[in-house]
Parts: structure tokens; C-alpha cells; sequence
């Protein structure tokens, strides 16, 4: 199921600044990124740079997205963050997450055509400098249809940080 980006504070913050945080990651060397663990879940093409794990910021890997990295830091609730890659020809197949103490957003930062995310019965697409916020434990699934890779960044938040939506 997709919330209203209302019900999280965070999104408007990271919407205002998404130039920035496209621009850090497209700095990125291609190599930087790894495989998602789970390589069951897709065909291939689906990588990721961590920015923070269960609460804790990976300086290894922030000092190269200082920026980012500082913006994450003075918002309440992230969990979990990074840095999502789609290439081209990706299909992420149906699954659920792990945890219902977190709800998940997307900040897109490069959306091809053909690009799409299934929560549940319900289908979007991606918008450029826009977030998508969705419960990652109702089955959903994403795909990269288009000739380019597709880019977000995911931040995992505390469900505790989130208002109940009107």
C-alpha cells in the first residue's frame, strides 16, 4: 500500500533538495555499487550503495556523498538508506519485506520511460524529483523497461516518524 508523502515529514526535505542528492550520485563510480543480496528476487541489474544501516550512517561510504550524507543525518527515523539501481532490461520480482516497523521511500533521481513499482493492486510510476513512500511488507515488485538505468534513493523510516493520514 502507497501512503501520501504528507504523512512523512522527510519527503518534502529530500524533494527540495534532489538535484543535489541526483548529482552525489551520479558522481558515483559504477563499481561502488553491489549486487542487492537477494539475487532471487531479480534478474539481474539491481544494485545498491549503502548509506546507512540499522540506524547507523556507513562513513565509508558517506564521505564520498557528503551532502546526502549530512541531510540523512538531521532526519528523524532512518533506518535504513542507499543508493538504488535499476539497469535497463531489470525485473524485481514479487516479494515482501521483512519488517512492519518501517515504512520505505523512494526519491526518485533518474526515471527512464518504462519504469514502474507494484504495491499491492496498485501501480506507479516513478517522477523525477519526486518521492513515493509504500509499506515494503505488502507484495510489490518493480521493473526497467526503458533503455536507461533507473535511480532513486531508498530511505527506510521508523513507522513512529510517520502521521496517520488524514
Amino acid at each position: 500500500m502507497f501512503y501520501p508523502t504528507a504523512t512523512l515529514s522527510a519527503a518534502a526535505t529530500l524533494e527540495a533538495h534532489w538535484l543535489t542528492i541526483r548529482a552525489e550520485c551520479l558522481a558515483l563510480p559504477h563499481h561502488e555499487f553491489t549486487a542487492w543480496p537477494e539475487p532471487a528476487l531479480y534478474n539481474r541489474g539491481w544494485d545498491v550503495y549503502g548509506l546507512y544501516a540499522d540506524t547507523q550512517a556507513l562513513m565509508e561510504n558517506c564521505v564520498f556523498c557528503p551532502r546526502t550524507a549530512i541531510l540523512l543525518g538531521q532526519l528523524t527515523g532512518v533506518v535504513n538508506a542507499g543508493f538504488s539501481r535499476m539497469a535497463a532490461g531489470t525485473r524485481i520480482l514479487p516479494h515482501v519485506g521483512y519488517t512492519s516497523a518501517v515504512l520505505r521511500l523512494h526519491l526518485a533521481l533518474q526515471v527512464p520511460a518504462g519504469c514502474g513499482l507494484r504495491v499491492g493492486g496498485e501501480r506507479r510510476s516513478w517522477q523525477a524529483g519526486r518521492c513515493l513512500l509504500f509499506d515494503d511488507t505488502v507484495e510489490h515488485e518493480a521493473w526497467n523497461e526503458g533503455v536507461h538505468d533507473r535511480l532513486v534513493l531508498l530511505v527506510d523510516f521508523a513507522r513512529s516518524v510517520t502521521q496517520r493520514a488524514a
